[in-house]
């Protein structure tokens, strides 16, 4: 590598290393082999790979090189290494939604979204780690990156670490409750939930149909704008894919804050613990600082969204794993046999009332964004648990814990289907990261994404992880 350290190449986010490739700096295989290299170091620690690709990935760089050479530039994740949740498919690749139940499962298929990734040229390191079909518990121990004796976060537990540990440039997620923004708040990067049927689901395994949705999860605000140019548009093989026209969304991300309209959600402004509240009043005051208009504003049926959200996911989960769960029982984890089993206990009449619900808030969400451009809240509620702390709970104080502290932020927009994204802002007096969500108006991630780069350059760079 030209006159650049090992270390220096896995912080790069994907724009820096993107323009750097394409320049010939340094080439694929030599950044690929240093990720190979830092997963094998680091990842037995922080358990963020199921499987890593490693013959795949050289493969997969060297192609890249030679078509650099040879001037075929493909665009920004030519070259680039990436990971994957372990519930997107890849052709002939172990996709095993983290459970025993698809321990052998390679699929004939790509997902589209990875797909769509793949023929940019990006390179595949590996499928990553996350709570059993992102709706049990952890099969495989995962830890935060910042702190190894606290947890990730969930259920894309395995893509927040490998980002924020330099053991992948960039993830996709996918977000049903929380479970891209969720660890990305807690273990410090970006993480984009688009709006509903903006990304493609096809190939992915499914969680709830209704409330799935497919995201970046990056180091910073443009690498997620980048990667949604990529992986966002209509598929005609997901019936839920919207046609919606998709804008080049890096376009706007220097356009700055200066007049926009900014609502605190009140309803999720309580309960936050001394530093998060902090954190939250500092970064709404830089927004105030350059020229948006931040107020607060009420939309009280969120207060049921969680509910919704899982009352919606415990019926459409069911849908899925019915016959597995009725043949394959003791295959399955603990946490996630009582949820599916749950799923049989809900009346037909209570899933119609909490679909019924989530039209409720969203409209009572949009008549808000009428006067405002966006939403924010914090992240969660506090900074991640300590793992024994969290083992030490009965499965009462764990729900109770999970609502209060995280689900209640998150759950509302997804049963809305509205983007939302969290970003990191500030580093508590342990170390751990901090988190702010952006919500915005359905389709409109464009603003959301300017927000947040309007924001991430006022807060400015983070500490990374101790490593």
């Amino acid at each position: 590598m030209t006159g650049l350290r090992l270390q220096e190449v896995l912080t790069f986010e994907v724009a820096t290393l993107s323009s750097k490739l394409r320049a010939r700096e340094v080439s694929s295989a030599e950044t690929t082999e240093a990720y190979l290299d830092w997963i094998s170091e680091r990842d037995g620690e922080l358990g963020s790979y199921i499987t890593v690709t490693q013959e795949r990935a050289r493969a997969d760089a060297a192609r890249a090189d030679r078509e650099i050479a040879a001037g075929d530039w493909r665009g920004p994740f030519h070259g680039v290494p990436v990971g994957l949740k372990d519930n997107v498919y890849t052709k002939g690749i172990l996709t095993t939604g983290g459970s025993k139940v698809l321990a052998d499962f390679r699929p004939g298929f790509d997902a589209t979204a990875w797909a769509k990734l793949a023929s940019q040229g990006a390179v595949l390191l590996g499928k990553l780690n996350l709570n059993e079909f992102a709706y049990g518990g952890l099969r495989k121990k995962c830890r935060n990156p910042y702190d190894p004796e606290r947890l990730p976060g969930g259920s894309s537990a395995g893509p927040a670490v490998a980002v924020v540990a330099g053991m992948c440039a960039a993830a996709i997620g996918t977000d049903t409750s929380g479970s891209i923004r969720l660890p990305a708040a807690q273990c410090g990067c970006v993480g984009l939930k688009p709006t509903y049927g903006r990304v493609s689901r096809f190939g992915v395994i499914p969680l709830a149909y209704t409330m799935d949705h497919v995201g970046p999860m990056t180091r910073s605000v443009q690498d997620a704008a980048l990667m949604m140019n990529v992986i966002a548009g209509f598929d005609e093989n997901d019936s839920t894919s919207s046609r919606e026209p998709v804008p080049d969304f890096t376009a706007a991300l220097a356009g700055g804050v200066r007049g926009i309209r900014v609502g605190i959600i009140r309803e999720l402004s309580d309960g936050l613990s001394d530093e998060v509240s902090r954190a939250f009043a500092v970064a709404l005051t830089l927004l105030a600082s350059s020229g948006a208009y931040v107020e607060e504003v009420s939309i009280p049926s969120l207060e049921f969204g969680a509910l919704i959200n899982a009352t919606v996911t415990w019926v459409e989960a069911l849908d899925y794993h019915e016959r597995w769960l009725r043949e394959r029982r003791n295959d399955y984890g603990r946490e996630i046999r009582l949820n599916l089993e749950t799923g049989m206990m809900i009346p037909a009449l209570d899933y119609f009332r909490a679909q019924r619900g989530r039209a409720r808030i969203l409209a009572e969400a949009l008549g808000t964004l009428r006067d405002h451009d966006v939403l924010v809240s914090p992240g969660v509620a506090t900074t991640a648990l300590k793992v024994r702390d969290y083992l030490r709970m009965d499965d009462k104080a764990k729900a109770d814990l999970g609502y209060r502290n995280q689900l209640r932020f998150t759950q509302p927009f997804n049963a809305t289907g509205q983007p939302a994204m969290a970003i990191p802002t500030a580093l508590a007096s342990d170390g751990l990261p901090i988190s702010m969500q952006i919500v915005g108006r359905p389709f409109d991630e464009a603003t959301v994404l300017r927000v947040a780069a309007s924001y991430e350059a006022m807060r400015g760079p983070l500490s990374p992880p101790p490593i």
